[in-house]
């Protein structure tokens, strides 16, 4: 393995994965740290780790700010089915964005630096709703508010890009791209992906859904890896072409993969030709779409887009003879009945007997299937337990 690391530091890092709150996070980081042999091989490591402490440190802070009510809080607990952070240079009208599709008090101004701490407003999309976090302004290697703005973005379920149509818009991505992988922030799809999710009840052991392929490694090497971390209940997804050693990253987290919607505003005044040169010139991955938030043009969009590069579907679920709850589940796109049944209760995995399907992924209205069934958007669940 890359990292190479003694039984011991392994050990520690479940410490880590395992604590609760934020003190309990730091000093197990700490201990973990200490426990790292320092060898090329753990050079990386190290470093992030290094920075994810201080990372913790600041977000320590930033709550016992908030408590005490003392100076500006950079903390955002998440509501809605996501959490999109909004970021942009100067003056890329982040402000107005946020408040045309949500309507939210944000402070709009044309004086740079204007937004000095996160402004929150909900985006309703169809029957679910997107929490938008207008965040301060980037200014690329020297702004005042990089590296909270970082820590925002490594908590956000997508990054929303926003660009100004009056200026450079391949320069200014290309900068804000980098600000982003130097804080290993990732918008570029890797050619391989893997997410862990780790269950701390129950005994489903280890399931591995593969939506992709394991270059030279099995299913079984992957268990064993878990195992050596003292991982026995999690749910592997593996998608694109992956190894083991991007499994073991995985677990750490250290370099994040974030899905990003690249926006184009101020369209009504600048070159309207930015699609192919972002594309061309800048490889921007995803989608990139021109609105102006002073006109509208472009917003009704936004919605849509944020829904498909999400990953997510919605899942609704139903008591046999009952209704439909109106309020549905939010699950990663690959989601099967078993990651339904453990979202409502434990006891519904342990005392499972089949589940009824209506929806996109069914055959037929009504398909009785088992756990491992894989679930579509407006999918309806409907769960039988053992007598």
């Amino acid at each position: 393995m890359v990292t190479n690391l003694p039984a011991e530091a392994k050990a520690k890092w479940l410490k880590v994965l395992e604590a609760r709150t934020l003190e309990e996070k730091i000093k197990a980081l700490e201990e973990f740290l200490s426990a790292v042999p320092k060898h090329k091989g753990t050079e990386n490591l190290r470093e992030w780790a290094t920075k994810r402490l201080a990372e913790l440190r600041d977000e320590l802070e930033e709550r016992r700010r908030k408590a005490t009510r003392r100076g500006v809080s950079f903390l955002v607990e998440k509501e809605g089915a996501a959490q999109v952070v909004l970021v942009g240079l100067p003056n890329s009208g982040k402000s107005l964005l946020v408040h045309k599709l949500t309507g939210a008090r944000t402070r709009v101004s044309e004086v740079p630096f204007s937004t000095t701490s996160p402004q929150v407003g909900m985006l309703r999309y169809e029957d679910i709703y997107f929490q938008l976090v207008d965040s301060p302004p980037v200014l690329p290697g020297k702004g005042p508010y990089n590296t909270k703005v970082m820590g925002l973005c490594r908590n956000a379920d997508l990054i929303l890009l926003v660009l100004d149509a009056t200026r450079d818009v391949v320069s200014d991505y290309l900068a804000l791209r980098r600000e982003l992988e130097s804080a290993g922030i990732l918008l570029s799809r890797p050619k391989g992906r893997v997410e862990i999710e780790r269950f701390k009840t129950g005994k489903v052991g280890i399931r591995v859904t593969m939506m992709g392929e394991l270059v030279n490694a099995t299913v079984e090497d992957v268990k064993k890896l878990l195992a050596s971390y003292n991982i026995y209940n999690a749910h592997v997804r593996i998608m694109g072409s992956v190894s083991l050693d991007d499994v073991e990253h995985a677990i750490f987290g250290n370099v994040l993969y974030k899905p990003s919607v690249t926006v184009v505003n101020k369209i009504d005044l600048g070159d309207k030709a930015f699609v192919q040169e972002l594309v061309s010139k800048a490889g921007v991955p995803g989608v990139v779409v021109g609105v102006s938030a002073l006109t509208g043009e472009g917003l009704d969009k936004l919605g849509e887009l944020i829904f498909r590069e999400l990953e997510i579907i919605r899942v609704y679920t139903k008591s046999p003879h009952g209704g439909v709850s109106n309020k549905p589940l939010i699950l990663k796109r690959g989601a099967t009945v078993l990651d339904v049944a453990r979202r409502v209760h434990d006891d519904f995995v342990k005392n499972f007997y089949y589940a009824r399907i209506w929806g996109p992924s069914s055959k037929y209205p009504g398909e009785k299937v088992g756990l491992d069934h894989v679930l579509m958007d407006k999918d309806v669940v409907e769960i039988h337990l053992k007598d």
